[in-house]
């Protein structure tokens, strides 16, 4: 009787523990999927500011170690404007900015950090580490390729002010896009001519409250540029440098031009705006303008730098939506910033370092 009374007692006792290692478990679970959750930190934001302009294309992002004081940080994302409310390409004025935290800019009310007298900010965007921002300038009077004029590369400080050697025009003509060979104290600007087809090398030296061009040298020539209905112009546009081996990756339309192909395939309709991946690949946006594919539309693609092409998705269902591409590296997050001119916004997502697939 003693024997069978310790049973239920002990059976009691069993129950109880089971339910404890059950509710432990499932905090555990939960804690797991707070650390690891499954939406990825991702926002899209309007990029029109408050004076209407659409036709986003530059992207560039703050990189680590800007120094503070200015009215943008690392980590912000910076977005040139091409177009004024009217939908006149070559006349934008403005140069927006979204830190992404979270909160989204609704149309109209996109925080300004540069508004200029010279219109057509293009993809010619970039960011020196020790305070400046570069912005080029191709405009036009009425939105026509007949009225297209090649403007200035702006220099700005982090205030969003001009600066000298502001409205700097040697040896450019059209500072279509650009990348930056950012050695702190002193840079290596390249950028693409697009009423030209050249690309011209800007040698750089930088203190914390000036900069200063010491050469201004085309180092390539002979890219096609052409009148197109849809872009206004093509020409030689996304440029990638890889400061190891000394190459300059350029992206164009035409068949001309120095330098050996890298990658040329029905992937390619119309390439623009080209970075590196942290995977060492590259990515190049397609503005659809030549090539096109209704069913391809608005495709960002990736391939090696030997030419295999990698993988591509597309930012918009409508041809036309994809141009400018920003990404930087930030402590152990990448991010990764494009914009859709279709729908006249910016998408920015944050990945860990170790999140990145192998090529």
């Amino acid at each position: 009787m003693k024997h069978m009374a310790r049973c239920p007692a002990l059976v009691a006792i069993l129950a109880i523990s089971l339910i404890a290692e059950a509710a432990l478990a499932l905090l555990s679970m939960t804690a797991d999927a707070d650390e690891q959750p499954f939406l990825p930190k991702s926002v899209v934001s309007s990029t029109v500011p408050e004076n209407g302009d659409v036709n986003p294309y530059g992207v560039a992002i703050v990189p680590a170690g800007f120094p503070s004081g200015g009215t943008i940080a690392p980590g912000d994302v910076l977005v040139s404007n091409f177009n004024n409310s009217d939908n006149l390409q070559g006349t934008g004025t403005t140069i927006i900015k979204l830190t992404p935290n979270g909160l989204v800019s609704p149309a109209g009310q996109a925080t300004e950090f540069f508004k200029g007298s010279f219109p057509g900010l293009t993809t010619a965007l970039g960011v020196l580490k020790r305070g400046f921002v570069l912005v080029g300038s191709v405009s036009t009077a009425d939105g026509k390729f007949a009225t297209i004029e090649a403007g200035p590369l702006l220099f700005l400080d982090r205030n969003g002010d001009v600066i000298p050697p502001s409205p700097f025009t040697m040896k450019l003509d059209g500072p279509w896009d650009l990348t930056i060979d950012d050695e702190f104290d002193h840079a290596r600007v390249f950028v693409s001519n697009v009423l030209n087809g050249t690309v011209t090398r800007l040698d750089l030296a930088i203190t914390p409250s000036t900069v200063t061009v010491n050469a201004a040298t085309v180092i390539a020539s002979g890219y096609t540029f052409q009148e197109n209905d849809a872009a206004l112009i093509l020409g030689p546009t996304g440029l990638a440098y890889d400061p190891e081996d000394d190459v300059l990756f350029v992206s164009r339309t035409g068949s001309s031009g120095k330098g050996a192909i890298i990658f040329q395939d029905d992937h390619l309709r119309g390439p623009l705006a080209l970075v590196f991946a942290p995977n060492g690949n590259l990515l190049t946006a397609n503005g659809d303008a030549v090539n096109d594919d209704p069913t391809q539309p608005s495709e960002i693609v990736e391939f090696t730098r030997t030419g295999r092409f990698v993988r591509q998705f597309n930012v918009d269902a409508a041809e036309g939506g994809a141009f400018g591409i920003g990404l930087a590296s930030l402590s152990k997050l990448v991010r990764f910033a494009f914009v859709n001119d279709n729908a006249v916004d910016l998408t920015v997502t944050d990945r860990k370092s170790r999140e990145l697939p192998d090529d």
